[in-house]
């Protein structure tokens, strides 16, 4: 299990290291050079966690992204988190059917339920769609 930490001096330097960070728990995390189709729809969930079980949050967040590079439309998934707990995690899906479809998904409702009962202090979920992307790597 990989732990991404991104230093923080507000959302906006969180979602920087969005960008830049290797993705959390090990998942896919598409490089700059790869940007999504326009089109993709992005899930943009920024969340606070509490403090709560940490351990059972990680296995929790492990386990979900596994789950979700198994379900239909699933492009990718990137993710930052500060040492304050302040988290941004985009997952990227072909269109706002298959966004919708792991929404509803059950596993998923458990967790997310789970979240909200535990590991969650306030979170807020903004669903987009990518009208273009671009990127760059050094070397």
């Amino acid at each position: 299990m990989q732990a991404v930490s991104a230093a923080r001096s507000g959302p906006r330097a969180a979602l920087i290291a969005c960008g830049r960070a290797a993705p959390r728990y090990g998942g896919r995390m598409t490089q700059a050079t790869d940007p999504f189709p326009a089109g993709t729809v992005a899930v943009i969930f920024t969340a606070q966690l509490s403090g709560e079980d940490p351990a059972g949050y990680a296995a929790a967040a492990e386990a979900m992204e596994r789950l979700a590079e198994r379900q239909p439309g699933y492009r990718g998934i990137e993710s930052a988190r500060g040492g304050d707990g302040l988290g941004i995690t985009v997952s990227y899906w072909r269109d706002d059917a298959a966004a919708q479809a792991w929404r509803d998904q059950p596993d998923h409702e458990a967790i997310r339920q789970a979240g909200r009962a535990r590991w969650y202090a306030s979170f807020r979920l903004t669903v987009a769609q990518v009208t273009r992307g671009y990127g760059w790597t050094r070397g």
